[in-house]
């Protein structure tokens, strides 16, 4: 009898094993969950060694742990691929105002919107940043997130922006969840602008290009050696940053080193996705107003549209995201949280799940694929986040249901019942 191969980990006997095997899924291939059924996995050293059934994965490995998944879903870690997870205080009463009717124009004027995130944020330690930071961050791991972006951008200037990229990187060391950072600085107008007209917007585009990117880089360098750049990221609508604005911005980012991002069509479509496509961005977020031509270059890219519903959600909004038109363009559709203090703390992935399947009528197979590779995708760790399969990172999700369409069905409540990231059980704590 031939012996078999050690691993650290089996977990066998899942209901339904979503593999999404194959990388990132554009166009009509959106859904591909590749299931297994009575499926099981291999781990050693926290990377998938085999992926199988039971009977191919008890016959090739053992293992001293073993984990019965029976009755059970089992998928790969959400990555969210958006989220303003770095940010002080709160901002509950603006939205009670909001919901009693208040402008926004009437919200700023009692000392709420964005400026007063920026505020309380300058005011906190880097400690607070992470101590405010970690109790999201276990609540985004109940969910099911394993790997998260994370954007600075409540700052507006220099000093506030890097103490928030060192409260992310604390958080990425202290685990488990990954994070990938994004500098956005040009989030906003900074409060020291005593108006908010294109001068003042052309002076703090010109502080970003001039003084803060190359600050960033300088600080990146020596603070996280090694590390890749964080993304760079700008807001492109009416009342922020203009396409001439953000071309600037984008355009220095990437001449210095840092892959990007961009806010865009949120509103308005201005061409932000078009100039996404144009610099090789990463990604492209929020679109909801995005123009016919610029679906159509997405669908010829790699850069990936990251669709947000909480947001409409939470402003009560009644445009989405047009989920069909993209993928009937060819595009690469992913999903995220878009967690921000002002319009959407939401942390859940389930919930982000359901809103897509509601409001951009989307299968929840095709929520699924745009909730984990193709999110991936949006941070650029298809190698190794974001699928079941040989060489990749053991982020795996055990459900308390035994098949996949609960996640979109169900909303409200939490059907991860387990959690392991890097092939170590995190969720419940071990």
């Amino acid at each position: 009898m031939t012996d078999k191969s050690r691993a650290d980990l089996i977990l066998h006997s899942a209901s339904q094993l979503l593999t999404l095997a194959g990388g990132p899924q554009r166009g009509g291939s959106l859904g591909n969950l590749g299931i297994i059924e009575d499926g099981a996995i291999a781990v050693a050293d926290g990377v998938i060694l085999a992926v199988g059934s039971t009977d191919e994965i008890q016959r090739q490995f053992s293992a001293q742990r073993t984990i019965d998944a029976i009755g059970s879903v089992v998928l790969p870690g959400f990555v969210d691929p958006h989220t303003h997870l770095i940010f002080a205080g709160d901002r509950a009463a603006e939205f009670e105002m909001r919901i009693a009717g208040a402008s926004y124009m009437e919200i700023m004027d009692a000392g709420g919107g964005i400026i007063s995130t920026v505020k309380q944020t300058r005011a906190a330690s880097v400690d607070s940043l992470v101590t405010q930071a970690r109790l999201r961050l276990n609540r985004m791991l109940a969910y099911g997130t394993t790997t998260a972006e994370a954007k600075t951008g409540y700052g507006l200037e220099l000093e506030t922006e890097l103490k928030m990229l060192q409260a992310i990187l604390l958080l990425n060391d202290e685990g488990p969840i990954e994070l990938a950072p994004t500098f956005l600085g040009a989030h906003a107008l900074p409060p020291e602008y005593a108006d908010s007209g294109e001068k003042e917007y052309e002076a703090y585009t010109a502080e970003i290009v001039e003084q803060m990117l190359p600050a960033v880089k300088r600080w990146w360098t020596k603070e996280a050696s090694g590390e890749p750049f964080p993304f760079v990221d700008v807001f492109c609508e009416i009342g922020a940053f203009n396409l001439s604005q953000s071309r600037r911005i984008l355009t220095c980012a990437k001449e210095i080193g840092f892959p990007l991002k961009i806010h865009a069509d949120e509103f308005d479509g201005l061409g932000g996705t078009g100039l996404a496509v144009e610099l090789g961005a990463a990604s492209a977020d929020h679109l909801v107003q995005t123009p016919p031509d610029d679906i159509a270059a997405l669908g010829q890219s790699d850069t990936v549209a990251v669709a947000l519903p909480c947001t409409p959600f939470g402003l009560a909004e009644r445009e989405y995201t047009p989920a069909k038109s993209i993928i009937e363009a060819g595009g690469i559709l992913a999903l995220a949280t878009d967690l921000n203090p002002g319009t959407a703390w939401c942390e859940s992935m389930q919930m982000v799940i359901a809103l897509a399947c509601r409001y951009m009528d989307l299968t929840p197979a095709q929520a699924i694929a745009a909730s984990t590779i193709n999110a991936a995708a949006a941070i650029q760790r298809t190698e190794d986040l974001g699928s079941i399969e040989s060489g990749k990172q053991a982020d795996i999700l055990i459900l308390s249901v035994s098949d996949y369409r609960h996640l979109g069905y169900r909303f409200g409540t939490n059907l991860v019942s387990t959690v392991f990231k890097n092939g170590e059980l995190v969720f419940p704590d071990s």
